[in-house]
């Protein structure tokens, strides 16, 4: 009800009806409308004048709330003795319009009292006119309706209006769902809702529909109880309210508020609304592939088959195929068929019995070889090399398979025999052997000799070829004794080598008699030479032992006895990996993240767990999908590689995985990664003792590696790994990056076909890749120069030729900030021009051992502007603060530039007042790490000696 939208009269009740106290008067309300009023003035009487509405229907609600507008008469004004300024409002329940002038009663019961309403504004003669507005709340209502009934004892008063209302939540969407309009019973009433057109409630809701809960002062509360969410190939749309259909070429798997995502490669949808694409003819989806993968196709044939038949087994070896179908669930099936006795005239093809044996397997195969066992002699067969993957199930057509046709036989060569030398020079072997007899008219279609120096068990043997039954060996060494092996091949096979003989490269006859006699003279000369300089030196030993320490030998070029192992020497070159590396079960490996990228695929760390050992962190480098076996064997030979070294200072290799997807090498993990980045980031942060230690640990690994005559090529500390206790481990003996023409990393340049690391390299190597063990303690100084500035760039901006031109005059890296004298003059050795000169791995390590255990030395820095630098390098080097035209200038140049809002927001925006900064200044800044409050007063200092002795040159 609201009697201000009234024209008419209202026809309300009055008690008594007689009297006719509370009169209606048409008025203009402050908006200048008319409404109708009524109003009382019995100041004079103390009686009680009644004034009822109309039944007002409560409809759905159960609290109601009343506004009434009124003006009152101040009392004092009118002076009467019974005037009042108080009324009192009643309310009446009833389901139906029943009211008569006499029923209900005009008394506080049956009529409920809801209060006794005062006037806050009253009314004086000559005052202003001001309204009073009440507003009341009838609770817990039942009836259909009610009365409203005003009574006044005394006062003189107007209604201006009253309103009845009821308060309710409108309608609305929200999270998907529509909510009527509710009406609130009590506190909060909660609503139930819809779901949205193409929405649905999420999985594990299904019977529980949306609600949200409703205020009593008709808001609505929060968001939504529950909620729903677009149904598969649907999106939100216009926030939350509706749902939209994915565009044709879109597609979303499964309900809820992610958006339409593009179909993956090789599958489509032309329909609006799709949850899923599928696949384009010829491309399918595994049972086990999520609806988002894209779709795959069977591999391509396997490539290059080749087979070695001896007796009645055989050895199946093929390539990969070229076209993997997009998967990496490779593998191969082997299908074999019996074609009968070998020159049958018409061959009929049959599966193979039980008899014939497949190691590992005959399907199921993950690598590229086979042996196949029991086969009958003197018989054809036709095998047949499936690849397959998860997809070749739902192709229409027939796995992609290359065959191979042999024919068995028994009659394979017999051991070769009269294996004997026929002539010897210095540095070469004429042999021949008597040729075996072959059965069944076969003839020998080659014979291979391997051979190996008879001192060298554990070396590697070298394979010739010849068609006839003679040789000769080239390029040996003189005066040394070689193993020798013959074998023989036919249609058949090989046969097996013959007995190992021994022959010298020594020659026969009077030469051979002159060159013994020739040899043990100049032995016992060379005794008596050996003896006489030993007595001499120890006598001089003895005088000189005090000045021992003062000097660091120098390395020596020449031969050495190598104990390293090229792998790339071995024929085959998994040999080298099942020789040096241990093959892990892929079940035992727990992959846990990716933490970065290499040159053939991803490194992760992971967990090695393997039946009776401890579990540990280990760093997995993969080899991603699609390599060629080149790729492969350059991977792998990494593994070959680091798997010949055992030292604390080297990279440990934990095992590789060959036989299963992907191929993974293992290597125990190191926490801190590389060197450099983590100098970087704790730049200034340990103490010079700290550093050397590094230094010294560095230079240990690499003394056991030239120990080893294993050159590493690429020493920088990028390529030292750091663990949790500041161990440092070489690593990165992949040399892939020399190996690989097309390499895009600017540290490498091309010289001589190759790529090399300029910046850490030796003359001698840029210029004739000239790499040897001297080579390396060149990169070894550059690495000291990166410890000590905390992972500087060597030679800063400058690009790869200025560095080039700048070594071939003689130019070298200045120390870094407060590097010690001893140091950087250890750096100077390691960057002598000529390779003789610089010292030696060993004289490294005990160099660094003696500063270790004189600590005081460590503490002699080079006097700073002792002599002018160099002019190439200065303009690299970072500016002293006078060389700066701002603050912010000056905090670019020392690469500080991180503070320059804490140096302007403390009001240090002059050159003036940083030059007068001290450490508690810089704490105040915010310069907290002690490297860059040393950084930052070195350069301050730099300026106040400028200031003092300003014709001093930079």
């Amino acid at each position: 009800m609201n009697t201000k939208l009234e024209t008419s009269d209202l026809r309300w009740t009055n008690h008594p009806a007689e009297d006719q106290q509370w009169e209606e008067l048409s008025g203009l309300d402050e908006d200048q409308n008319s409404v109708r009023t009524f109003q009382i003035c019995t100041t004079d009487s103390p009686s009680s004048y009644w004034l009822r509405t109309r039944w007002i229907p409560r409809r759905a609600a159960t609290t109601l709330y009343v506004e009434i507008r009124f003006t009152m008469m101040e009392c004092a004004s009118i002076n009467q003795r019974h005037c009042k300024e108080t009324f009192n409002l009643f309310y009446y329940e009833a389901d139906g319009d029943e009211a008569t002038p006499t029923h209900p009663a005009w008394m506080e019961n049956p009529y409920t009292k809801v209060s006794t309403i005062a006037a806050d504004h009253l009314l004086r003669r000559g005052g202003q006119r001001r309204s009073n507005v009440k507003l009341l709340r009838l609770e817990g209502l039942k009836g259909a309706g009610l009365y409203l009934a005003f009574q006044s004892q005394g006062t003189c008063m107007a209604l201006l209006s009253v309103r009845v209302f009821f308060r309710k939540c409108p309608s609305v969407r929200r999270a998907f769902a529509s909510f009527p309009e509710t009406v609130p019973h009590a506190l909060v009433e909660q609503a139930q809702g819809v779901c949205v057109e193409n929405a649905v409630t999420p999985p594990g809701e299904a019977f529980q529909l949306p609600s949200m809960l409703c205020g009593q002062d008709g808001q609505w509360v929060g968001q939504p109880l529950s909620s729903c969410a677009c149904r598969p190939g649907y999106e939100a749309g216009d926030g939350d309210v509706r749902c939209r259909a994915c565009p044709s070429g879109h597609f979303k798997v499964g309900p809820g508020s992610g958006g339409c995502t593009p179909c993956p490669d090789h599958s489509n949808t032309r329909i609006p609304g799709s949850a899923y694409c599928p696949c384009l003819p010829g491309y399918d989806r595994a049972d086990s592939d999520p609806p988002h993968a894209a779709c795959t196709r069977p591999p391509s044939a396997p490539r290059h088959p080749v087979y070695q038949l001896n007796d009645t087994t055989v050895t199946l070896e093929w390539m990969e195929p070229v076209e993997r179908g997009g998967r990496a669930d490779l593998s191969y099936r082997l299908l074999c068929s019996d074609c009968g006795a070998a020159g049958a005239a018409k061959p009929s093809c049959s599966p193979c019995g039980d008899s014939i044996l497949f190691r590992p397997a005959q399907s199921g195969l993950t690598q590229t070889r086979v042996l196949i066992f029991g086969l009958r002699p003197q018989t054809r067969y036709l095998f047949t090399i499936q690849a397959l993957n998860a997809v070749s199930a739902f192709s229409q057509s027939e796995p992609a398979s290359i065959m191979i046709n042999m024919t068995t036989s028994r009659d394979v060569p017999p051991p070769v025999s009269g294996v004997q030398r026929t002539a010897a020079s210095e540095d070469s072997l004429s042999m021949r052997w008597d040729p075996p007899v072959v059965q069944n008219g076969q003839q020998v279609q080659e014979y291979q000799l391997r051979y190996r120096r008879a001192d060298g068990r554990d070396a590697p043997w070298e394979y010739l070829r010849s068609g006839a039954p003679s040789l000769v060996l080239t390029d040996l060494q003189r005066a040394t004794r070689y193993q020798v092996q013959v074998r023989a091949q036919s249609q058949a096979g090989y046969g097996s080598f013959s007995a190992v003989s021994s022959f010298s490269t020594l020659p026969d006859g009077a030469a051979h008699a002159q060159l013994v006699v020739t040899a043990v003279l100049v032995s016992v000369a060379m005794v008596m030479l050996i003896a006489a300089v030993t007595a001499g030196f120890i006598c001089y030993r003895k005088r000189r032992r005090p000045a021992r320490t003062e000097q660091m030998g120098h390395y020596q070029m020449g031969q050495t006895m190598k104990v390293y192992i090229d792998p790339f020497t071995y024929e085959d070159p998994n040999q080298a990996v099942r020789e040096f590396a241990k093959e892990i079960d892929a079940s035992f490996v727990k992959i846990e993240e990716v933490i970065g990228a290499g040159e053939f695929g991803e490194v992760c760390r992971g967990r090695l767990r393997i039946p009776g050992r401890k579990e540990n962190y280990v760093a997995i480098k993969t080899l991603k999908g699609g390599y060629t076996e080149k790729q492969r064997r350059d991977f792998l030979s990494e593994a070959s590689i680091m798997g010949q070294f055992q030292h604390p200072n080297i990279i440990h290799l934990e095992g590789v995985i060959t036989t299963s997807c992907p191929v993974m090498i293992l290597t125990e993990f190191m926490e801190n990664g590389a060197l450099d980045s983590f100098l970087r980031m704790n730049d200034g942060q340990f103490t010079p003792i700290q550093l050397v230690g590094m230094l010294r640990g560095i230079a240990a690994g690499m003394k056991y590696l030239s120990d080893m005559s294993f050159v590493h090529r690429d020493l920088a500390a990028r390529n030292i790994l750091v663990n949790s206790n500041l161990v440092c481990k070489v690593s990165d003996f992949g040399l892939s990056r020399f190996l690989t023409e097309n390499s895009s990393d600017p540290t490498y340049t091309s010289s001589l076909g190759g790529k090399i690391p300029i910046r850490w390299t030796a003359p001698e190597a840029i210029a004739y890749r000239k790499f040897t063990s001297a080579s390396d303690v060149w990169s070894y100084g550059i690495v000291m120069w990166e410890v000590m500035s905390y992972g500087e760039r060597p030679y800063w901006d400058m690009s790869n030729q200025d560095v080039i031109n700048a070594i071939e005059q003689d130019y070298r890296l200045p120390p870094p900030p407060e590097c010690p004298a001893s140091l950087h003059g250890l750096m100077l050795d390691c960057w002598q021009k000529e390779r003789a000169n610089r010292p030696r791995f060993c004289d490294i390590v005990g160099g660094l051992d003696r500063l270790i255990r004189n600590p005081p030395s460590l503490k002699v820095t080079l006097p700073e502007l002792s002599s002018p630098s160099q002019p190439l390098l200065d303009q690299r080097v970072p500016p002293p603060l006078s060389a700066c035209g701002s603050v912010s200038e000056w905090l670019r140049a020392i690469k500080m530039e991180r503070y320059e809002q804490n140096f302007l927001q403390a009001g240090f925006s002059s050159l003036d007042l940083v030059s007068q900064l001290n450490t508690e200044d810089l704490l105040r800044v915010g310069v907290t790490l002690a490297g860059h409050q040393k950084k930052i007063l070195s350069s301050i200092q730099t300026l106040r000696i400028h200031k003092a002795t300003p014709t001093l040159l930079y």
